[in-house]
């Protein structure tokens, strides 16, 4: 796990680079944390190109593996972030082809020959791991940048006066003063709704993020050229499954994704909550260690109801783990949020953030490297009570609503609710909500993580708020797919989304429209880029056994009536684990990663998220709306509605514009 940036300056560029390499070691000295381990950086002779490197070592660490890396001719060059599991096997393929390598176990190296061998489409098919990287091609004169399939490691870009920049982090591109730092208005608009700015967008005008399972092809103009090469669609010729093969096969992909995930040269453990996801992780690499893992629970001492630690502790004492434990309240979160606002770059409105830091951070004090964590088991296998709400209404409500009712009368309808919809987030709107979509042809499901709906962002967006980008311009013609951004409707996103899915042959249910949904928009850019940006803060990379492509791909093929049966949530992960855990792990009500931002808000730190918000200049300008937001701060003081995540999701956004846009 690493950090990667470089610069490349196009045959159009409007302006020179002064020193490439300079300007490389100001991208990488933001980034340290990513890599402690050492830097490296590499330029080419005629000056148009270089790379950057920021070294955490986790596989092979000999001074061969450090990075950038070339191949034995120098007409590759290589930087990478990530971990490529199948890295050993892709390596015998390659020798036997007539490969030679100078490391001796470098996952790294593997990348070089292998796009020698084979090309970039056929590479990324080919490999099995997590990764972000960028290959210089000497002969071709083309940049080449990838993404993993399911979006667990990031890299950004921007092109600007002919000058491309890509990094791990935003905040490396914007260590070239040159680069405008201006605020995307249509990104804004989404990352209400969605919590974060959906790809390739961010929330920064010009700065866009390679979308998961894309990679990307800049040629010596600055031309963009961009695919797709990979997608969690069902598949159609996948044979049916009865209920045993469906969770004998489940187990045998998680077994096997945990397994792999243990490849280290240094010392690793897992994030234990004590629900069935992370548990499992614990029962599955404790069959294949040789000395206890290394488990690390955080919880609250001001607010000890979200307390998820008797259950971990039950697992620990199970297992016979080396169990470590810290528990943090409202003051370590205040003295925290200005690292906070600067870690996530652009904002990621989840305040599992919070104690995702101060559990990465224990692992780091206590000599661990590499985690394990749960990430994408509920998307998969429908582990939320909201989900299962969702569900019941398909069937009892929108259902037979979209099919009975014509679509003229549902379009009137749906604007009538939008007028009288309740201000607040309860029952009356959430009714006027779904009525504004079916209204307007958009599904039920938008995200797993949907802050404002429509009937309430059209009140918290003021006069001030234009729905003006250069996004469109900027990258038409790239290959990216850029349907529904444009729109003020963030549904149009979903309904994008929803249009491919219906391309697919293969079956889609309720539930499986829902998954589908989440891998393309809040799994890599939410809750992948939460586990990204804070575990790396500290020095630490995050495995996502769940996220295994082999396991997404059986999963995604397996039908709703499987996956939750009887009204059980995870009925087929929780079927599939059954002889590994407790039966009281297994079917005990699910509580989540979550902090008490609702009672915080109600002291200290509802007086500075008021204060940040209402001084900020988006509220100065009317972007957002000051008398709205007043009252909902009122109604949460007095306790007659819970806006904490409305108010939380502005927080965040105007304590970024603060420290990213008006240079606080």
């Amino acid at each position: 796990m690493c950090a990667i940036a470089g610069l490349f300056v196009s045959s159009g560029a409007q302006t020179p680079v002064p020193s490439l390499l300079e300007s490389l070691k100001a991208m990488n000295a933001t980034m340290a944390h990513r890599g402690p381990d050492g830097d490296g950086f590499w330029v080419a002779d005629d000056q148009r190109i270089g790379f950057a490197h920021r070294r955490l070592a986790i596989v092979d660490l000999s001074a061969d593996a450090a990075q950038p890396m070339a191949n034995g001719d120098g007409s590759l060059q290589l930087t990478f972030n990530g971990e490529i599991y199948n890295h050993a096997l892709l390596r015998k393929e390659l020798e036997a082809l007539g490969h030679r390598f100078k490391t001796d176990h470098s996952d790294s190296e593997v990348l070089i020959h292998g796009f020698r061998q084979w090309g970039i489409d056929e590479l990324v098919r080919r490999l099995d791991g997590m990764f972000a990287f960028a290959i210089w091609d000497v002969a071709a004169g083309k940049l080449t940048l990838a993404r993993d399939r399911i979006g667990i490691k990031p890299v950004y870009f921007s092109r600007h006066q002919g000058i491309f920049r890509f990094a791990s982090e935003i905040k490396a591109i914007l260590s070239d003063p040159g680069v405008p730092r201006r605020t995307n208005p249509t990104a804004l608009n989404h990352y209400l709704s969605f919590m974060v700015a959906p790809a390739p967008l961010t929330l920064f005008e010009g700065i866009y993020k390679l979308p998961a399972a894309h990679f990307m092809e800049v040629d010596a103009s600055g031309r963009i050229s961009a695919r797709r090469y990979w997608d969690a669609l069902p598949d159609p010729a996948a044979p049916p499954c009865t209920e045993t093969e469906a969770i004998a096969g489940i187990r045998q992909r998680l077994d096997a994704a945990v397994d792999k995930r243990l490849m280290s040269d240094v010392p690793f453990g897992v994030f234990l909550s004590g629900g069935i996801d992370s548990s499992a992780n614990v029962a599955l690499m404790s069959q294949k260690m040789d000395r206890p893992v290394d488990t690390f629970t955080v919880g609250f001492k001001d607010h000890t109801h979200l307390n998820e630690l008797d259950y971990a502790n039950q697992v620990s004492e199970k297992f016979n783990t080396n169990h470590h434990e810290i528990l943090v309240d409202e003051s370590d979160m205040l003295n925290y949020l200005d690292d906070l606002v600067h870690q996530q770059d652009e904002p990621i409105a989840d305040w599992v953030c919070v104690p995702l830091y101060f559990v990465s951070k224990l692992a780091k004090d206590s000599g661990v490297t590499v985690v394990q964590v749960g990430e994408g088991a509920d998307e998969q296998f429908c582990g939320y009570d909201s989900w299962m709400k969702y569900l019941k209404t398909y069937a009892t409500f929108w259902d037979p609503y979209t099919t009975y009712v014509p679509r003229f009368l549902r379009a009137a309808i749906g604007r009538l609710a939008g007028l009288f919809a309740p201000a607040r987030r309860a029952a009356g709107a959430q009714l006027a909500e779904a009525l504004v979509r079916a209204g307007s042809g958009h599904d039920l499901f938008w995200s797993g993580a949907n802050a404002f709906w429509n009937v309430h962002k059209a009140r918290v967006l003021g006069r001030g708020w234009q729905n003006t980008s250069d996004f469109e311009a900027d990258l038409a013609g790239c290959g990216f797919d850029l349907t529904g951004l444009a729109s003020t409707n963030s549904g149009d996103i979903i309904k994008g989304y929803m249009a491919d899915l219906a391309k697919s042959p293969g079956p889609a249910d309720h539930l499986g429209r829902m998954s589908y949904n989440e891998f393309r928009l809040r799994l890599p850019e939410l809750l992948l880029m939460r586990v990204d940006k804070i575990s790396m803060s500290t020095s630490i990379e995050g495995r996502v056994p769940f996220l295994d492509h082999q396991l997404v791909e059986f999963t995604q093929n397996l039908p709703q009536s499987l996956k939750v049966k009887g009204g059980v949530k995870k009925h087929l992960l929780k079927e599939a684990v059954k002889d590994l855990l407790p039966a009281d792990i297994i079917h005990r009500k699910k509580m989540g990663f979550a902090a008490p931002v609702e009672q915080w808000l109600k002291g200290e730190f509802g007086k500075r998220a008021e204060d940040t918000i209402l001084n900020s200049q988006l509220v100065k300008d009317a972007i957002l709306e000051r008398a709205y937001i007043t009252a909902r701060f009122a109604e949460h003081r007095a306790g007659t509605a819970d806006h904490a995540l409305h108010i939380w999701t502005l927080f965040n956004l105007c304590a970024w514009h603060k420290h990213w846009i008006e240079g606080a």
